[in-house]
């Protein structure tokens, strides 16, 4: 292998591996919460209906409490999760080959990851519903790890210099 090629190489591990974690990660979340639907299930829909948190008057409007609302919220959530884990799957394989659509790809997938999870549950989740409030079902610390692990698999795919950059201009 030519130093050249060993380069182009290198740069795709740290990208390439940090997308095959985050993309394990989130296809056994999506499994986790199809095959155990209730567990989740009943996380979101106590998030939604605010039913632990301090009750404030002047919050508790927002709260949603239909079940199928709830359970809308839920499926979607699930739906954009495993979309998630496909297109970051996709972009593994797309690294693997040492190929510069896995940049935009993966940048795609992780940006789906941090939209689910910092849109999603830290300022819907947490602000608006108020979920800071509840002891038992409060998934912002988890939330927060998802999207640091996202953030910095995205730095890193962004920062990493492109195969055409270092004399590979493989783009199929």
């Amino acid at each position: 292998m030519t130093g050249g090629r060993r380069a182009v190489a290198v740069s795709h591990l740290a990208p390439g591996l940090l997308t095959a974690t985050v993309a394990l990660y989130m296809a056994l979340v999506a499994f986790g919460n199809i095959t155990d639907f209730d567990t989740n299930r009943a996380f979101v829909q106590h998030v939604l209906a605010m039913d632990t948190t301090f009750k404030d008057p002047d919050l508790m409007w927002r709260a949603i409490t239909s079940r199928p609302v709830q359970d809308a919220a839920y499926i979607a959530i699930i739906a954009w999760e495993t979309a998630a884990a496909a297109v970051l799957v996709v972009a593994t394989v797309l690294w693997a080959l040492r190929r510069d659509r896995a940049r935009r790809l993966t940048t795609l997938g992780l940006l789906m990851v941090l939209l689910l999870f910092g849109a999603g549950f830290l300022a819907i989740g947490g602000e608006w519903f108020a979920m800071w409030q509840s002891e038992d079902w409060n998934g912002l610390d988890a939330a927060t790890r998802n999207v640091l692990l996202a953030g910095i698999a995205l730095l890193v795919v962004q920062l990493s210099p492109t195969a055409a950059a270092q004399g590979n201009s493989s783009t199929t």
